[in-house]
C-alpha cells in the first residue's frame, strides 16, 4: 500500500472536505469567498483532514459527520496559514501567490478570523462537549505555539524543549485533534481515544520536524519554497539547535552571528531572497557545518524516533487495514513534499 493508493481510495472523500470547506468562506461579503477559492485552488493534501477520516473508520465510524468535521480541521489549518504568511511576509504558498499580496494583510488576516470563528461554530453545532473542548484547546495551542515561535526568533539560546513546544503546537495539536475525534465520534473507550490522541501528537511532531530539516535539503521545486527559509526568518530549528551543541566554541559564535545577521535583516525587511547556497555565505556556511556535524542525520534521527513511537500508540488496536493505512500514513511524514 502507498500514499498514491491511500489518497486514490479516499479520493472522494477528500472531494466533500473540500465542498465543505468552501461552504464555511460562504459570506455575502464577496472578498471571503474569493479568498476561499484562490485558497483551494492552490492545492493542498489534506493531510489532516485523511487523519480525522481514518481514525474514525479504524474505530468504525462512517457516517456524515466525519466528513464535516474533516473539513472543520482543514478550516482551522487553512485559518492559520492565512496568518503566518501575513507574520512571515511570505510571498507565495504552494507556489501561488499568497492571499495578503493579493488582497492585502488586513484583509487576509480578517480572513482567517472569519474563517477561525465559522470553523468552530460548526465544531460546536455538533453538540459533543469532547469534540467542541478538542478544537478549543488545539487553536488556543496553535497560537500560543506562533507567540512563543515570535518570541525566539533569532535566539540562539532557545533550548530544544522550548523547540518541541512550539512545533507540537504549530503542527502536532491539530493532527492530535483530528486523530482523537476520529474516537470521540465512535465513543471510543478514553484508553483507545488518548492513544489516538497521543498517535496523532507524535506523528504531527514528527511532521513538523522533518518539514523543518527539509528546509535545509529539498530543492524549491521538492518543497514549494525556498532552501533556508527558516533561517533567513530567523527560525531556529532542530538541525541549528543541534549543530550550537556540538560544534566548536569558535564555530559556535559564528553561527551565532549569522543567525544575528538573519534576525536583523528580518526585521528590517531588507533581507535579499536567498536562492541557493552559492549566493548567501552565511546559508552556506552553515550547511558545511551541518556536513561536518551530521546535523541532518542526527535530526532525522529524531524525527525517525517520533514515528517509531507514534506507531506504538495504535497497539491497543486490533490489527486492521485501517490500523495499517494510518501507520503508512504516519512513515509518510518522513518522506513525503509537506
Amino acid at each position: 500500500m502507498t500514499i498514491k493508493d491511500i489518497f486514490a481510495d479516499y479520493s472522494e472523500e477528500l472531494r466533500a472536505v473540500d465542498e465543505q470547506l468552501m461552504d464555511l468562506f460562504k459570506s455575502n461579503v464577496f472578498l471571503i469567498p474569493m479568498i476561499g477559492r484562490h485558497i483551494l485552488n492552490s492545492g493542498g493534501k489534506r493531510i489532516r483532514p485523511l487523519f480525522l477520516l481514518l481514525s474514525a473508520e479504524l474505530c468504525g465510524y462512517k457516517g456524515a459527520d466525519r466528513i464535516l468535521l474533516a473539513a472543520t480541521i482543514e478550516a482551522i489549518h487553512t485559518a492559520s496559514l492565512l496568518h503566518d504568511d501575513v507574520i512571515d511576509d511570505a510571498e507565495t504558498r504552494r507556489g501561488e501567490s499568497a492571499a495578503h499580496t493579493l488582497w492585502g494583510r488586513q484583509a487576509a488576516i480578517l480572513a482567517g478570523d472569519f474563517l477561525y470563528s465559522n470553523a468552530l461554530m460548526l465544531a460546536v453545532s455538533q453538540k459533543n462537549q469532547k469534540i467542541t473542548e478538542a478544537f478549543s484547546e488545539a487553536v488556543t495551542r496553535m497560537a500560543e505555539g506562533e507567540i512563543l515561535q515570535l518570541c525566539r526568533v533569532g535566539d540562539p539560546e532557545i533550548t530544544k524543549e522550548e523547540y518541541f513546544d512550539i512545533i507540537s503546537a504549530k503542527t502536532g495539536v491539530l493532527l492530535s485533534a483530528a486523530c482523537r475525534i476520529g474516537g470521540i465520534l465512535s465513543n471510543q473507550p478514553e484508553k483507545r481515544e488518548m492513544s489516538l490522541l497521543r498517535f496523532g501528537m507524535k506523528t504531527g511532531t514528527a511532521f513538523q520536524l522533518a518539514d523543518d530539516i527539509l528546509d535545509y535539503v529539498a530543492e524549491q521545486r521538492e518543497l514549494g519554497k525556498k532552501l533556508g527559509k527558516d533561517l533567513a526568518e530567523g527560525k531556529i530549528t532542530m538541525p541549528l539547535i543541534y549543530l550550537l551543541k556540538v560544534a566548536a566554541d569558535v564555530e559556535r559564535d559564528e553561527i551565532k552571528d549569522i543567525i544575528n545577521e538573519a534576525a536583523a535583516a528580518q526585521k528590517s525587511k531588507k533581507r535579499a531572497p536567498i536562492k541557493g547556497k552559492t549566493q548567501n555565505s552565511g546559508l552556506k556556511r552553515i550547511i558545511d557545518l551541518f556536513s561536518r556535524y551530521n546535523a541532518i542525520e542526527e535530526s532525522l534521527k529524531i524525527a525517525e524516533g517520533l514515528v517509531v513511537e507514534a506507531k506504538s500508540e495504535l497497539e491497543v488496536f486490533p490489527d486492521s487495514r485501517e490500523r495499517d493505512v494510518l501507520l503508512t500514513m504516519a512513515e509518510y511524514t518522513m518522506q513525503r513534499d509537506k
